[in-house]
């Protein structure tokens, strides 16, 4: 998995890839976070890696209202 310090831009294009049931690890959220609808979601942003390094990535992330985006990782590069 590629680590990121931090995210540089915003977040575009953001769209839901699995919402409650759909969701494999909905049980681990719910004890761990809280929160009652969990959706998966992803988007792009441009990121600064530990290299220093700003690429474009597309980002994956799970959020509840109330908790926020939790366990947010880099699925690929775009650039």
């Amino acid at each position: 998995m590629i680590q990121f310090r931090r995210i540089v831009s915003q977040v575009t294009i953001v769209e839901n890839i699995a919402v409650a049931s759909g969701i494999r690890d909905l049980a681990r959220l719910r004890r761990t976070y809280g929160g009652r609808r969990w959706r998966k979601v992803k988007g792009t942003a441009l990121v600064e890696l530990m290299t220093s390094d700003v690429r474009l990535a597309e980002l994956h992330w799970y959020e509840a209202h109330g908790v926020g985006k939790k366990e947010m990782k880099i699925k690929r590069m775009l650039d």
